[in-house]
């Protein structure tokens, strides 16, 4: 009995290494992608906010005829 018993609680714990293992690797994966998502946002933005200034400025010259 105290074999069957032992044997059982061998068995969940490889399943249990498995799955740490394997949510350790989905944990990762989801970090980078949020990484990963936050700089194709972020860059565009600080690119935007340089670019924006330069097109106005060249409106406003095009409309008074400069």
């Amino acid at each position: 009995m105290e074999e069957e018993i032992l044997k059982k609680i061998e068995e969940q714990d490889k399943k249990l290494e498995a799955i740490y293992r394997s949510v350790e690797k989905m944990r990762k994966y989801f970090l980078w992608t949020l990484i990963i998502s936050a700089v194709m946002i972020i860059i565009p933005l600080i690119g935007l906010a340089f670019v924006i200034p330069m097109y106005l400025k060249s409106l406003n010259l095009g409309a008074l005829g400069l």
